[in-house]
């Protein structure tokens, strides 16, 4: 499983799950704190309060530990309408041109999946960024 980060300049995080894991409360909040890091060394220009999360409703999401977390970092949390579909709406514009990006192509294990996703993600212009970027 992969948890993707961007901006419309393109990708800032990608964090994939080693199989087997689940993603809780706890995973998720050390993720952010990958995030948090990796905003602050690749993106040194960037007003770090400035970062707005769109989730879905998982529970990992919306878990007291998760709030606090993003709280703590100073960032806003966009929240999701209770009835929509369980998916983000960037979800929708996101992981399926990959899936169709990553079609009949045969990777031996999961390294070699990682890093076809990884290819996949930096082969994307700007305007894909961009126009997946809901604000």
């Amino acid at each position: 499983m992969a948890t993707v980060f961007w901006v419309t300049q393109g990708v800032i995080l990608v964090d994939f799950m080693s199989r087997g894991e689940t993603v809780n409360s706890v995973s998720y909040t050390d993720t952010l704190k990958r995030l948090q890091a990796k905003i602050l060394r690749v993106r040194p220009d960037m007003d770090i309060g400035d970062v707005l999360l769109l989730h879905d409703n998982a529970r990992p999401h919306k878990s007291i530990r998760t709030r606090e977390s993003i709280a703590l970092f100073g960032w806003t949390f966009l929240p999701h309408p209770s009835y929509s579909p369980d998916l983000a709406p960037s979800d929708y514009h996101f992981f399926v041109p990959m899936k169709q990006g990553l079609r009949c192509k045969h990777n031996e294990n999961d390294e070699e999946v990682k890093s076809a996703v990884k290819t996949w993600l930096k082969e994307q212009p700007i305007q894909f960024y961009k126009a997946g970027t809901p604000l």
